[in-house]
C-alpha cells in the first residue's frame, strides 16, 4: 500500500513532463471529487469506508484515490480546452503493420491458438503546456460537450502522475451490493442497419468470455445474460451492447471481482490469456491506461462502477494520447479493421483537436 497523502504534503503544480495542473480532482459518475485524502493499490480499501476514484491500467498497478469532498459535477468558466494541431497526430502502428497484425491474427485463428484478438494501436500528439487550458480536466470538460458518453470520467492526480480523461461508452462492472453487472460492447457500424455477420460473432464470444469470468465469483447459477446483441447508438456510431449479471458468492469483494475479470474481455479477445500473449506480441507499445479501467466506489453504501478506459485520452511525455482498436476475427478484413479503428477515432480526435467552449467543472 502507498503511503496515504496529507494536505501538507499535496504540490499545487505538477512537473512539467506531467502534463498535470492544478490539485488533484476526479469527475466520475457525475460526481466532483476534490480533497485528496489517501492513495493506494489495495484494492481490498474499496470494501471498506470512503468514496473512491479508481484507475485500473491495463498494466501496471490499480489507483485507488478517495477523497472527502464528493459533489454533484456543475459547469463553471474557466480556461478553455485550446486543441492540438489536427495534422501533428501520429499512430504508434501504421496502417501496413496494423493491417499485417490482422492477418497474423486471422492466421493465428486458422490454426486454433484464439478465436478472437483485440487489435489496436495509440496516437499521439505534442502538448504545449505553456498554453492556457492545456489541462486534463479542461479537456474534459470539452468531451463532455463535443461527445458525450454515458461512462465519461476524469482523473487528475498530480501525485500519482495520472492525467486521464475518458468519454468510454462501455460498462466494465457495476456493483450493487451482492449483484455485478458487465455490458460488453463488441460490434461497431456508422449505422444502425450497417452491422456484419462478424460484429455479432465478435459479441457472442465476449459474452461467453464474460459470464465464465462472473462465474468463477459469482454463486452457482446466478450468471444471466438479461441482453444481448442490442444496438445501441452513441456519438458519430452505432454499437453492438450485451448484457451479463450476477450474484457475487460469500467472501467475495473488489480484489476478487477485479482479480476474476480483468482487463476486459471485450478488449483482449478470447481465450483471454492466449489474446493476451497475442496482443503483446503485435502491438508496438504499452497500453497504459487504455483499455483498462476507470470509474468509482462508494464503499459505505457498496456501490460502484467502472468503465471499460476506451475512447480515452491520457496525458504523458509531453504529448496528448489516443487508443483505438477492434477485435479481430476470422471474418475480419485487414482494411475493415483500420476503417473501424478510424471511425472509432474520428469524432474524438476532432473533439480534441479543436478549441473548446469555455466551460468545465469546478
Amino acid at each position: 500500500m502507498l503511503a496515504p497523502v496529507s494536505p501538507a504534503d499535496r504540490p499545487t503544480p505538477a512537473a512539467p513532463q506531467t502534463g498535470l495542473r492544478g490539485r488533484a480532482l476526479a469527475v466520475v459518475g457525475g460526481m466532483l471529487c476534490r480533497d485528496l485524502r489517501e492513495l493506494t493499490d489495495d484494492l481490498s480499501v474499496l470494501d471498506g469506508e470512503g468514496f473512491w476514484a479508481v484507475v485500473l491500467p491495463y498494466e501496471g498497478r490499480p489507483l485507488c484515490a478517495r477523497f472527502a469532498d464528493v459533489r454533484p459535477a456543475s459547469p463553471w468558466s474557466g480556461a478553455p480546452w485550446p486543441g492540438v494541431d489536427t495534422a501533428s497526430w501520429r499512430s504508434t502502428l501504421a496502417e501496413p503493420a496494423f493491417r499485417s497484425g490482422v492477418e497474423t491474427i486471422r492466421e493465428r485463428i486458422r490454426a486454433g491458438a484464439v478465436y478472437q484478438v483485440n487489435l489496436t494501436r495509440r496516437l499521439r500528439a505534442p502538448i504545449d503546456l505553456d498554453v492556457p487550458g492545456t489541462d486534463v480536466a479542461a479537456l474534459g470538460a470539452a468531451l463532455a460537450e463535443g461527445n458525450p458518453a454515458p461512462f465519461s470520467a476524469v482523473v487528475r492526480i498530480p501525485e500519482a502522475g495520472v492525467a486521464i480523461a475518458s468519454a468510454s461508452p462501455e460498462l466494465f462492472l457495476r456493483r450493487d451490493g451482492h449483484v455485478v453487472r458487465s455490458s460488453p460492447i463488441k460490434g461497431t457500424a456508422a449505422r444502425p442497419d450497417a452491422f456484419l455477420v462478424k460484429d455479432r460473432a465478435e459479441n457472442v464470444m465476449i459474452v461467453d468470455l464474460v459470464r465464465n469470468d462472473l462465474g468463477r465469483v459469482c454463486r452457482y447459477g446466478s450468471v444471466t445474460v438479461p441482453g444481448l446483441c442490442v444496438p445501441e447508438e452513441h456519438p458519430g456510431l452505432v454499437h453492438l451492447v450485451s448484457t451479463v449479471e450476477g450474484r457475487l458468492a460469500p467472501g467475495a469483494g473488489w480484489p476478487e471481482l477485479v482479480a476474476a475479470t480483468f482487463p476486459p474481455g471485450s478488449v483482449t479477445g478470447a481465450p483471454k490469456i492466449a489474446a493476451c500473449e497475442v496482443i503483446r506480441e503485435l502491438e508496438a507499445d504499452s497500453r497504459g491506461p487504455y483499455c483498462g479501467a476507470i470509474g468509482w466506489v462508494d464503499a459505505d453504501r457498496g456501490m460502484g462502477e467502472l468503465n471499460v478506459a476506451i475512447r480515452t485520452f491520457w496525458m504523458a511525455d509531453d504529448h496528448l494520447w489516443f487508443g483505438t482498436g477492434g477485435g479481430i476475427t476470422i471474418d475480419s478484413t485487414p482494411e475493415g479493421e483500420w476503417a473501424e479503428t478510424e471511425l472509432k477515432a474520428d469524432r474524438l480526435l476532432r473533439v480534441a483537436s479543436a478549441p473548446a467552449l469555455e466551460v468545465g467543472w469546478v
